[in-house]
């Protein structure tokens, strides 16, 4: 039996996202992820055709120093790119313009993991094969692509994942990348490696991980399988492993490369880039460009009130975190129902789409005014939530769960609940304060829910006060 904690694990990532812009890295062919016809965003340029140029993409370059900004990192003055020379079909040059040795951004953090460098470079086109065919489509070749790599400083699968999910909310709240990772748009490869002591062991990389889940699930299947490997006598090899997801195991790929085997030398075709001659590239300026940033919505959450885990949970998702600041915007002047807007986002809605932001602005405020009971609220909400309804206030009068708070009319329900359970009277007389909420919760059930249960729990007080 292997024991596990006796090996320290050690990973690192490199996360690559597709840029949002109008064009292409190098040309002005169409960056257009939704296109499904294939090789109709090609042109000269992006299929290297001989005598052709390229020319640097200035928003892409503006994206990658964006980043840089949020996360703290040192933005280079000096910059160039390079020729990273490897023979694959997706590789119309034979080489990818990537950069190596002076990076865009260099150091910063991100969900308390440390950023090696963050650098720009060209996407290769997608391959796909079959029945003994294999095709390669172009449209993806050449379009802007920022490589993240953090510093080996992650030791379980768990952080890994949630730097992954900040990253793509980082990436989506500044408008640099739609980061789906189910298009391709973003993608995660994990360097794994285990040793009983401090020095690093043999580092193993792993591919075509196209969810956070798979990536959580990747990494500790790997962990387990060089621990295994280790403790049968046998030695982890330095390769390129991938992510079989279907059979929930990593598999050999290729050898891994070094560096040397892509020959990298500076890229004769571009100029070299001197950042401080742009304004607009200058440090204060892209500070001044910058929106509101993922964990600084999550701190303002807290401070209308809100626990961590509900601000944690209202900022995971950038189009969730819009909905909720919609009704924090709306609800400006009571903070009470902001606290209420939260609670039901958080526990009721869950991960599914949110109801019409009216309806529930309108199931806010009648919470807010006792005109629904807890119940009533929770099944209002999942009705308007799968009708796509947009008015609480219709399904709840359709469905007669609006709230009871007339007290002659819960008078009423409230004697007769107290005729039928005589015993829990005297029981409460005598000192057992516990069965009061046991008489409430009759009061409820005998108004099918609909009773005011503090108005309920004021009359049953009242009632057995004066009963003889």
């Amino acid at each position: 039996m292997r024991s596990m904690s006796a090996y320290k694990t050690t990973i690192g990532l490199e996360v690559h996202a597709e840029l949002a812009t109008r064009t292409k890295m190098f040309c002005d062919s169409p960056n257009d992820p939704e296109e499904t016809r294939p090789n109709v965003n090609v042109c000269p340029v992006c299929m290297a055709h001989p005598g052709t140029l390229p020319v640097i993409n200035r928003a892409a370059v503006e994206h990658v120093l964006r980043v840089g900004t949020a996360l703290g990192s040192k933005l280079a003055d000096y910059t160039e790119f390079d020729r990273k020379s490897y023979f694959y079909p997706d590789i119309p040059k034979g080489y990818q313009i990537s950069q190596y040795e002076f990076p865009l951004v260099s150091g910063g953090t991100l969900a308390g993991v440390d950023i090696t460098r963050v650098h720009l470079e060209e996407d290769t086109a997608r391959s796909s094969h079959g029945k003994g065919v294999s095709l390669v489509d172009f449209n993806r070749a050449g379009v802007p692509l920022m490589e993240l790599v953090t510093e080996p400083v992650i030791h379980d699968a768990e952080t890994a994942g949630v730097f992954a999910r900040e990253l793509q909310l980082l990436l989506r709240t500044l408008g640099a990348s739609h980061a789906n990772l189910e298009k391709g748009e973003m993608r995660i490869e994990a360097n794994i490696s285990v040793s009983k002591t401090e020095t690093f062991g043999t580092k193993v990389e792993v591919k075509n991980i196209n969810s956070f889940r798979a990536v959580e699930r990747a990494i500790a299947f790997e962990i387990d399988r060089q621990i295994a490997l280790i403790e049968s006598g046998g030695t982890v090899t330095q390769e390129t492993r991938g992510w079989d997801e279907n059979k929930q195991v990593t598999f050999s790929q290729r050898l891994k490369e070094g560096s040397a085997d892509y020959r990298y030398f500076p890229e004769p075709d571009l100029p070299k880039l001197i950042l401080s001659d742009m304004k607009a590239w200058a440090p204060d300026t892209l500070k001044d460009t910058m929106p509101e940033l993922p964990w600084e919505r999550r701190a303002r959450y807290e401070t209308l009130g809100l626990k961590p885990e509900e601000a944690a949970q209202l900022g995971t998702d950038l189009e969730r975190a819009n909905y909720f600041d919609g009704l924090v915007t709306t609800f400006a002047s009571d903070p009470a129902l902001v606290k209420i807007a939260a609670n039901y986002l958080v526990n009721d809605v869950g991960e599914a789409e949110p109801p019409k932001a009216e309806a529930f602005i309108e199931l806010v405020r009648m919470i807010s005014e006792n005109k629904l009971s807890s119940r009533g609220a929770k099944d209002t909400l999942r009705l308007i939530m799968e009708e796509g309804a947009t008015s609480a206030s219709a399904i709840a009068e359709r469905e007669g769960l609006l709230q009871e708070s007339n007290p002659e009319a819960l008078r009423a329900i409230v004697q007769g609940v107290l005729a039928e359970h005589v015993g829990v009277i005297d029981e409460y007389r005598a000192g057992k304060e516990s069965v009061l909420q046991f008489l409430v919760g009759q009061g409820m059930k005998a108004s099918k829910g609909a009773g005011n249960p503090g108005l309920i729990r004021e009359i049953i007080l009242s009632e057995i006060g004066t009963a003889k």
